[in-house]
């Protein structure tokens, strides 16, 4: 049986990619469209609209425009990870950050992601599945290329790594 190793708790030092503003807006557009979008279609069904239906209409808008714009630089700025050959650590959150660090010897799975707006910013993302009842430790918003490296990498690694990541 062998000692534990203490990993420190220590801010990641990679940030993710840039492009992964764009792709947090995309998304946040998506969802303007999701929640604004049947309200419009009442409003075209109806021919006008009760007030309620116009301020509600409005407020929703509005909150999906502020979050757009503001909330992607801001998770851009906390979102980081780093991976060594003890660990992968991962940093994200906006209103409540998480810190994940999971021991390499732990990893079981890597898998990658490229989602249709992922794939068009040339971007994706890396999944890290281990033995923690606390579920996977996932990387979003890294260049293609270096999910894809990054994936290999941890592939060897937690080959290299003695025991059965239980």
């Amino acid at each position: 049986m062998t000692a534990a190793v203490a990993l420190p708790l220590r801010p990641p030092a990679h940030r993710v990619d840039p492009r992964a503003v764009q792709w947090w807006r995309l998304q946040g557009l998506a969802a303007l469209v999701a929640l604004a979008g049947p309200q419009l279609v009442v409003w075209l069904v109806l021919g006008t609209a009760p007030s309620w239906l116009l301020v509600t209409t409005i407020v929703t808008a509005a909150l999906a425009v502020a979050y757009t714009l503001v909330v992607p630089p801001i998770r851009y700025r906390i979102h980081r990870w780093e991976i060594t050959d003890e660990a992968v650590y991962t940093l994200s959150g906006l209103l409540v950050r998480e810190w994940r660090i999971a021991p390499i010897s732990r990893v079981q799975t890597v898998d990658t992601e490229h989602g249709p707006l992922q794939q068009w910013l040339k971007l994706a993302s890396v999944t890290v599945t281990t033995a923690s009842a606390r579920g996977p430790v996932t990387i979003h918003g890294l260049a293609a290329p270096d999910a894809a490296e990054l994936a290999r990498v941890l592939t060897e690694t937690t080959q290299a790594t003695p025991g059965d990541a239980t």
